[in-house]
């Protein structure tokens, strides 16, 4: 069972970050993972925001809840310097 205070460890770890790329992977279903690339935008109550540059015009905005890190639907990386990704993985 994910504790309230799970879900607030992994919101401060992201506001952390508010700014940052990061790379988001989840799972599309029938075998399919997703893959998103782009600037950590904000962090609300229960979900956050990523913006992901599609082209010079167009912006595309994907948000996940909290949940989805804590049970493994979505995975989150932050770039370092290098746009090497570091893995953010929380237990509960």
């Amino acid at each position: 069972m994910i504790a309230k205070a799970d879900l607030l460890s992994c919101k401060q770890d992201l506001e952390a970050h508010i700014g940052s790329r990061v790379r988001l992977k989840s799972n599309g279903g029938r075998k399919r993972t997703i893959i998103h690339e782009g600037i950590l935008e904000s962090c609300s109550l229960n979900v956050f925001t990523v913006r992901c540059p599609v082209s010079a015009n167009y912006n595309e905005h994907v948000s996940f809840s909290y949940v989805d890190m804590l049970t493994k639907t979505v995975e989150v990386k932050f770039a370092d310097e290098d746009d090497h990704y570091e893995s953010s993985e929380y237990v509960s």
